[in-house]
């Protein structure tokens, strides 16, 4: 189940783009700004919006470990900012000066690459902030781009409907005309596919267009100078042209926004559709995955973006740090291993860790010989993170025996209530966190989106003495297993 906890109605224009950190939600509009939310509250951050683009910014995305924002416009520019404090550390020109529809970061932090309306695509070094590499595709604008999770090669998407595999040196691996009408944004799964057969691994894309279509492609390195780009199939459901599609980070959902208004959500193995949500009021030009929680991100052209909860037990590798208790770690998969990475503030390792196939049970028997000999993690300062981080993955494991039932969970921060309060819309609240809720000016229910008629809090004293009462039974368990 898909709920809308919260609307962000702050832009004054369209929404043009909203992206996820681990900590954090930016969007950008036709207003000239770029908005950063906290991830905790939805409240704005101080020093929110930047403003520095003298035209309208098409498009926003972190670097991987969130400290870096890019930001890109009709001015010309994609602009980087330091996400935590808001200050511009550089303003990179497109060459031809042509409006810069889209940017994004490599999965590493060494990229970044712009793309614009002329055709032109543009490298980065992303330490430097210096142009590296620079190239064009055949035809049309440059609207849509998304980099392989190992960062060896990206795909660009053209007004023209043409797809481009590129590799990191901007050598054009592929071409091929997919949406007869035009490309309009592309996205690839953070879970490769194994082909059992050969052991060779497929990457998984989705596209969409101005032709109403999404479709599912595989693209495999064909060899080292070439690429290969399989149809798969194609997803109905929507009635106008489909403005955006991104995968959540397990890969396990697609989901896409359309002029139809609609915001569709399928099962990626299935196709099937597991929710259509319709609550925008126009065009929905852009949705995202929060990498390490059950939230979604959706903008349009009313001016808002929506954000979305899950049902927690739908699962979602991305969740997986904020509910351990439901998966031993020793049976984590390599995606729940990436998912925990990214969690942890440690995304610059998610390709080392991607390449030696990590999984859970591998993660707990890492040491420091095995990260410097094998993994070739050269840094001691980092190596001693990893081991730290796993060291309180194993105490944390330790000491949860079950799992915590749903009912004894804030809705607002998914952690065990120790003064559960009801709320005017008859659900329990952690005290604190509803309170803080409140006090950001907010109205409305964190779990309905609707004003609530009062303010008035009553504490649950039934379901405090339930929580009690299964915290003894844990504790007299952990006791007894310990004896």
């Amino acid at each position: 189940m898909a709920t809308l906890i919260h609307t962000l109605a702050d832009h004054s224009d369209d929404v043009n783009y909203c992206a996820f950190s681990s900590s954090c939600l930016a969007t950008c509009s036709l207003d000239k700004t770029v908005r950063l939310y906290s991830l905790t509250d939805f409240a704005e951050l101080p020093y929110s919006p930047l403003r520095g683009h003298t035209y309208a910014v098409h498009c926003c995305c972190f670097s991987p470990s969130g400290h870096a924002l890019a930001s890109c416009s009709t001015d010309g520019t994609t602009m980087v900012w330091d996400a935590r404090d808001g200050r511009r550390l550089a303003v990179l020109e497109q060459p031809s000066g042509s409006p810069v529809r889209v940017c994004r970061f490599s999965p590493e932090s060494t990229y970044l690459v712009s793309g614009a309306a002329d055709g032109s695509v543009v490298l980065w070094n992303a330490q430097s902030l210096k142009l590296y590499r620079s190239g064009n595709v055949k035809d049309g604008s440059l609207v849509a781009c998304a980099f392989s999770p190992n960062g060896n090669f990206f795909v660009t998407g053209s007004s023209c409907g043409d797809l481009t595999i590129w590799d990191d040196k901007m050598r054009c691996l592929y071409n091929e005309k997919t949406h007869d009408l035009g490309v309009t944004c592309c996205d690839i799964s953070s879970r490769p596919i194994s082909d059992g057969e050969h052991e060779s691994r497929y990457f998984q894309m989705a596209s969409c267009g101005q032709d109403n279509q999404i479709k599912l492609w595989l693209i495999s390195l064909a060899d080292f100078l070439g690429a290969e780009l399989k149809y798969k199939c194609t997803l109905g459901g929507h009635s106008a042209p489909v403005l955006a599609c991104a995968f959540s980070y397990d890969g396990q959902m697609l989901v896409s926004g359309s002029v139809d208004k609609c915001v569709i959500i399928y099962e990626t193995s299935t196709g099937n559709i597991l929710h259509t949500l319709s609550q925008h009021t126009r065009y929905v030009t852009t949705c995202a995955f929060a990498p390490c929680v059950l939230l979604l991100a959706t903008g349009s052209m009313d001016k808002t973006v929506n954000i979305w909860q899950f049902d927690h037990k739908q699962r979602c590798s991305g969740n997986i740090i904020q509910n351990e208790s439901k998966m031993a770690v020793e049976n984590w998969s390599e995606e729940d291993v990436l998912a925990w990475l990214h969690a942890q503030g440690l995304a610059e390792l998610v390709g080392i860790f991607q390449m030696n196939n990590i999984d859970g049970k591998e993660l707990l028997n890492l040491t420091k010989e095995s990260l410097m000999n094998e993994l070739k993690i050269e840094s001691l300062g980092l190596r001693s993170k990893i081991l730290r981080k796993i060291e309180e993955l194993r105490v944390k494991m330790e000491s949860v025996s079950v799992a915590i039932p749903d009912e004894f969970l804030c809705p607002i921060t998914r952690e065990l209530m120790k003064e559960p309060v009801i709320a005017a819309d008859g659900y329990s609240y952690e005290k604190e966190a509803l309170e803080n809720w409140l006090n950001n000016k907010r109205r409305s229910s964190p779990m309905t989106n609707l004003p609530l008629p009062s303010l008035l809090l009553t504490p649950n004293r039934s379901l405090k003495v339930a929580i009690g009462r299964w915290l003894e039974t844990q504790q007299k368990r952990k006791d007894s297993t310990e004896l």
